[in-house]
């Protein structure tokens, strides 16, 4: 006896289009509508800045803040994303000043923040990657590390002047006593003595990062703006003010204050 197998048609509960529909609109952003744009300033740009204060070994110590404003826009598909006059924040992290025997100044500055004219600011991790041609400093591009140029050529200076210094003044001296010869060899080697002495008391010159050069910046880290947050026309918290019918809003009443013979801002019946 054959048995009639009935097939079961798959049965779906009711809402079940509606639901997957609003997971897709969910997804998509809306009906139509595509996902919002975002802007990536990647690891390794360059943004040119100038200085806006100086910062020198000689007074700076760990802390102090570097302030510095880009000077040349930068771009994203076409797109600016860091306008000129955007401001960006550093902190000095680490200051070495010259030895007075050998050594060289070294500062270290570290870039913190950014701010754009429009008020978006974003938080991240920068290093000099290149220093103004007038600058005397160099750099270690791989730390962002800025020392102090050497002063060799002015020790050797410093020695030579007090050495000929001393031999005038002695051979001045030796001529008075009948041995000019002897005295400006003795007045050659004391003046060179004191200048040596005075070389190595003093220290080398401190690395400057001058108010006005220009440096570039090196991104340590990505930068992502929305496409809102790269809109210059308006910046952001100023809005339109109206009472929401496209009519200003209306002006708040105000009491009379109350003066001896009248009151304020009415005139007396």
């Amino acid at each position: 006896m054959n048995k009639e197998v009935s097939r079961m048609e798959p049965k779906h509960a009711p809402g079940f289009g509606l639901v997957v529909c609003l997971a897709g609109l969910t997804a998509t952003g809306g009906w139509g509508q595509d996902a919002p744009l975002k802007f990536h300033v990647d690891v390794g740009t360059k943004v040119p800045l100038s200085l806006i204060n100086s910062v020198s070994t000689k007074s700076a110590v760990e802390g102090d803040r570097v302030y510095l404003e880009s000077v040349f826009p930068i771009l994203v598909d076409g797109r600016i994303v860091i306008p000129p006059g955007s401001y960006v924040a550093g902190t000095v992290t680490q200051v070495a000043r010259a030895g007075k025997v050998k050594g060289r100044a070294e500062l270290y500055v570290r870039f913190d923040s950014l701010t754009l004219p429009n008020g978006v600011t974003r938080d991240f991790r920068g290093r000099i990657g290149t220093l103004d041609g007038r600058a005397a400093e160099q750099l270690d591009r791989s730390e962002g590390k800025i020392k102090g140029e050497g002063n060799k050529g002015g020790d050797a200076r410093t020695v030579g002047e007090a050495a000929a210094g001393g031999s005038t003044i002695g051979a001045i001296a030796g001529s008075a006593a009948g041995s000019a010869g002897m005295g400006a060899g003795i007045g050659a080697a004391a003046g060179a003595t004191a200048g040596l002495i005075g070389v190595l008391l003093s220290r080398g010159p401190d690395a400057v990062l001058a108010k006005g050069s220009t440096i570039e910046m090196v991104l340590d880290r990505a930068l992502i703006f929305d496409e809102k947050e790269v809109d210059f026309t308006t910046p952001i918290g100023r809005r339109p003010v109206s009472s929401g019918n496209d009519g200003p809003l209306p002006a708040v009443g105000r009491k009379s204050l109350p003066l001896p013979g009248g009151t304020l801002g009415r005139s007396p019946e």
